[in-house]
């Protein structure tokens, strides 16, 4: 009951993050863009989130005739309910669930939010919600291998499968610099498993109409919305944990808010990569490179356990 009672305060925080970075996103991109941001509601705009949820949920719920209607309808519930399961993996310092196997947990449920992209897709009936929903799939699925790949160096290199012992292991070292290829590779399999720019195929507004979401609207459309922001502020969360090496206090989560930044900033300063480009980097690029990071990390246990 404690942990089902800690969990809800979690979740609560978490949608209240969401709410608002969806306020310092829109602020962010009105500087860069040298234009006015949300600045009428409330004061200086702070009481937009709020006024953006009750829209999105007071508006009238639309759907296609000829879709599949269940699936159509719980699709973005499911997603949701996906990008929210994964903050159990996280070692709060109360003891939070605790996961002995946290880095397969993570890679687990990730790969499980490929189904509800693909289903809204089908699921829709509409020729640009399908493409939408089959580009995301290839783009999702060829990110999470060189994700894997980059957790498989990190287990080979500690022995540790959960988060939290791996936070006990690298506590009084930064390892960002001593893996900092693997930083690299991360922040870009990131950007593209979050579909943000400049990997933001899956909704390519400019030839898709919004892509795999386009017949959503209403609560619908904001639970993949909500699913979506959740993510971001989670893979920045979990970045710190792989790579700057901070406990669960304050500078945990000024790091991760500052990583949270780093992506609405390249969403201001970078054009959309092309798809196909997109797909040589993880197969061509990435992938060959973390390869041969696990085999110079598993040739490195064999000589430490040799001397």
């Amino acid at each position: 009951m404690v942990l089902l009672l800690y969990y809800l305060i979690v979740l609560v925080c978490v949608l209240i993050s969401v709410a608002f970075l969806t306020l310092l996103e829109r602020k962010v991109l009105g500087y860069v863009q040298i234009r006015k941001g949300p600045n009428k509601v409330g004061v200086s705009g702070i009481l937009q989130p709020f006024s953006d949820a009750i829209k999105l949920f007071t508006k009238e719920q639309t759907w296609s005739s000829v879709s599949n209607f269940s699936l159509y309808y719980f699709c973005p519930l499911f997603m949701f309910f996906m990008a929210l399961f994964l903050w159990v993996m996280l070692p709060f310092s109360s003891g939070f669930f605790d996961l002995d196997f946290g880095f397969f947990f993570f890679l687990c449920v990730l790969s499980l939010g490929v189904y509800p992209l693909m289903i809204a897709g089908w699921s829709s009936n509409s020729k640009y919600a399908l493409l939408g929903g089959l580009r995301a799939v290839a783009q999702t699925i060829s990110y999470e291998v060189s994700l894997a790949m980059v957790v498989l160096c990190f287990i080979l290199f500690t022995g540790e499968y959960s988060l939290e012992d791996f936070l006990e292991f690298q506590s009084p070292v930064i390892l960002f610099f001593f893996f900092y290829f693997l930083s690299l590779i991360w922040i870009v399999s990131c950007m593209a498993e979050m579909n943000r720019t400049p990997f933001d195929f899956a909704e390519g507004e400019s030839e898709l109409v919004s892509g795999f979401n386009v017949e959503y609207s209403s609560g619908s459309f904001a639970l993949l919305f909500l699913g979506e922001y959740s993510m971001i502020i989670l893979m920045c969360s979990v970045m710190v944990s792989l790579f700057f090496g901070s406990d669960m206090n304050i500078w945990y989560f000024i790091k991760s808010m500052g990583l949270v930044f780093l992506v609405l900033w390249l969403r201001g300063t970078l054009p959309r990569y092309r798809y196909d480009k997109l797909m040589g980097l993880a197969w061509k690029s990435i992938l060959p490179i973390t390869l041969h990071m696990i085999f110079l990390y598993m040739g490195m246990n064999m000589i430490v356990g040799y001397l």
